[in-house]
């Protein structure tokens, strides 16, 4: 943490046993959400000096992402992360991070551990004794044989201690108060696993699906890049089931902050979108760049090198009710009660509320 300048910031939050004490009967409180992180840090070869890619595209691509990641955990990342332990208060009970929480790409399995370990130190850190739950994303397995093994080693411990319970899989469950909260691995879906959680937790107030690829769309090159993304059937299948519980989906994945909120399938999904890569300083702006149902697929289709996907958008297009895209990067809070389900958002390190998102 000091080397990042972060050691002066902050301080634990709370003592466990307080905040282990109203998990189980709390009807009013907020959460505090990073989206994905990609920690990393200066110079590019402490994490990714073995990292091997053998195709030229590719390559550049991801070294181009290390000189980026470096240079926001510089300043704007560590300001940020210091604003979201600072909207934590009384009625917080967990921080979630929404995956690729590092870079991965470090070529050696030592090392890959290593930056799971260093970032835990940073971000946990920041967070004291606050639980904190992260669920995987593809750039935290990403880069070296093995890698997948090394991170559901590593996480199912850390996760074990953050929640006071055995966690063995990348997706799990755990509940606040009479709401549960489903984790999925969306890069290797354990539909079984996901099946028995939602058995096991029918009949709770809220149903939230904590998931780093999204559950719909993205409007984007990466726009199957979904919970069974090329497997039809089962998607339609995840979608219904997670509909029938009127579900809150929470992600990441796409480096933007969105809402989408859809009827169909007899009944009710909105999905809520975080980014905390602030990789540019203009991002703390929440500036909208596509709004309502009709403009649902329309950024991917100005890019006329990509397939055809109109027919996935349009599937699911008649049934938005609420949609906007904004690039923007920040924190979020999310606040929880009988009466409602809401989002505010920090742009970048703001001080003031940037905007609220109404989820129910």
């Amino acid at each position: 943490m000091a080397s990042l300048g972060l050691g002066r910031f902050f301080t634990p939050v709370a003592r466990a046993g307080e905040r282990a004490a109203k998990l189980a009967g709390d009807r009013k409180y907020n959460v505090v959400i990073l989206g994905d992180t990609h920690y990393d840090r200066e110079p590019a070869d402490y994490y990714h000096a073995e990292y091997v890619q053998t195709n030229p595209e590719r390559d550049r691509v991801h070294r181009a992402e290390f000189i980026r990641n470096g240079e926001m955990w510089r300043d704007r990342s560590p300001r940020l992360l210091k604003r979201a332990v600072e909207l934590v208060d009384g009625d917080t009970r967990m921080a979630f991070q929404m995956g690729d929480l590092i870079q991965g790409d470090c070529g050696n399995l030592e090392t890959h551990r290593r930056m799971l370990d260093d970032t835990m130190g940073v971000i946990k850190g920041a967070f004291g004794s606050l639980p904190l739950v992260t669920v995987v994303g593809n750039h935290d397995v990403r880069g070296t044989e093995g890698a997948d093994e090394v991170y559901r080693a590593y996480m199912s411990a850390q996760m074990s201690r953050e929640l006071g319970k055995e966690i063995a899989k990348t997706t799990f469950d755990f509940a606040i108060g009479d709401d549960a909260y489903i984790v999925i691995d969306f890069n290797t879906p354990d539909d079984d696993t996901i099946e028995a959680l939602l058995k096991e937790t029918e009949g709770c107030r809220h149903t939230f699906i904590i998931v780093h690829g999204p559950v719909f769309p993205y409007d984007s090159k990466t726009c199957r890049w979904i919970l069974h993304g090329k497997e039809d059937e089962a998607r339609r299948h995840f979608r219904a089931e997670f509909a029938r519980r009127n579900a809150i989906v929470l992600c990441g994945h796409v480096h933007r902050t969105e809402l989408l909120d859809w009827r169909g399938d007899g009944g009710r999904i909105t999905q809520m979108t975080m980014n905390s890569v602030w990789k540019k300083p203009e991002l703390a702006q929440y500036d909208v760049i596509s709004t309502g149902a009709a403009s649902y697929g329309t950024l991917r289709q100005k890019n006329k090198k990509l397939p055809d996907e109109s027919a996935l958008f349009d599937e699911y297009r008649p049934g938005i009710r609420a949609y906007s895209v904004s690039r923007a990067a920040g924190s979020y809070k999310l606040n929880v009660s009988d009466r409602r389900v809401t989002v505010d958002f920090y742009g970048g390190d703001s001080e003031k509320l940037t905007h609220r998102f109404i989820l129910r």
